[in-house]
């Protein structure tokens, strides 16, 4: 009974486990070599070629490579090797010991108890194996996040002119990214993006628009303003050093990740928006006015991250303006948010 469930759990195992599709068995040539009082090495040819690269091999390395756990005592160990159309092998162990067998396949294993009145059978996986870590590679990855900036070292409150809403002024960006692994949990990350910057004013009755010696803030008292933001557009190169604490103690990302670089940006566009409705009542109306010419061409600064398991934040700070010197006030923008 024992062999006829083995038989059948281990091929289920093997089917489920690594999908192998069995070829027509054909005779060939083989040799067996005969050791102590019942040891067989088996080898199978077909032709004089796989005999002379035989006489190669080097039989002690792969018993060592098959890794075989032996109960000197009482248990018994046989290997069985499947050999896949591609080239590929799977080892497969069965060890019995009493009334207790065990086969491993890869990380499955099927236990078949016969010590009661009722066989019983068991299939358990173990662990996944880890995947590695490459030394290089490339992905694409999106900033999602929050809008504000300093002036005068301070940030701009509800009473001022052009202070900014929270909730409103998006940060998005796109990034394509490549990592170079410098040492274990230590990389090195480059990447290519485009940057939207939207800042999303507390007084909305006031609009940006472009004046004689700059950008101006004009206070619309002739209409009912609802919604008033300038925004930008930057490709930006950026270059991060990070550091992966759970790489590093061998946690994979059960560990703090930290990351730290400047980053550079050339502006592709810029614009004011101020949505309203007249005095007297009507449907929503738009002002679009490009405003371009009065911001900085160029945007560099710092950005820093920082994450746990999937979770990453970010933030960037700006050393120069958004505003051109003597075109506006000077205020250097500042974001934070989550990378996907």
């Amino acid at each position: 009974m024992k062999k006829h469930l083995l038989t059948l759990c281990l091929w289920a195992v093997v089917l489920v486990a690594y999908g192998v599709e069995m070829d027509t068995l054909i005779s060939k040539d083989s040799v067996i070599v005969e050791f102590g009082n019942s040891g067989k090495i088996i080898m199978i040819v077909d032709n004089t070629e796989d005999f002379e690269r035989l006489k190669a091999m080097d039989v002690n390395q792969i018993i060592r490579e098959l890794n075989l756990e032996l109960d000197r005592e009482s248990g018994e160990t046989t290997t069985v090797e499947i050999k896949h159309k591609d080239g590929n092998k799977e080892i497969i162990k069965i060890h019995e010991d009493g009334p207790e067998t065990k086969v491993y396949v890869g990380r499955w294993r099927v236990i078949v108890d016969e010590s009661g009145s009722k066989t019983q059978v068991k299939l358990e996986s173990g662990p996944k194996r880890k995947k590695e870590d490459p030394d290089f590679r490339t992905y694409f990855n999106m900033d999602m996040g929050v809008n504000n900036y300093f002036e005068n070292n301070a940030v701009p409150g509800e009473r001022s002119v052009h202070g900014v809403k929270g909730w409103g002024s998006w940060n998005v960006g796109i990034n394509w990214m490549a990592s170079q692994k410098l040492q274990k949990g230590r990389y090195w990350d480059f990447g290519l993006g485009v940057q939207w910057y939207n800042f999303k004013f507390e007084n909305r009755g006031y609009q940006a628009v472009n004046g004689i010696d700059g950008i101006e803030f004009i206070n619309r008292t002739d209409v009912n303003g609802f919604k008033s933001k300038i925004s930008a557009s930057y490709l930006t190169a950026l270059t991060l050093l990070r550091w992966d604490f759970g790489k590093m103690n061998d946690n994979d990302r059960d560990g703090l990740r930290v990351a730290i670089g400047p980053y550079a940006g050339y502006r592709l566009g810029g614009r004011s928006k101020f949505v309203y409705r007249e005095l007297e009542g009507s449907g929503r109306k738009k002002d679009k006015e490009p405003i371009g010419a009065n911001l900085n061409n160029f945007r560099y600064g710092l950005r820093g991250e920082i994450g746990f398991r999937s979770v990453t934040f970010f933030t960037t700070y700006d050393f120069n303006s958004l505003i051109q010197k003597d075109r506006g006030p000077s205020l250097h923008p500042i974001a934070f948010g989550l990378v996907f």
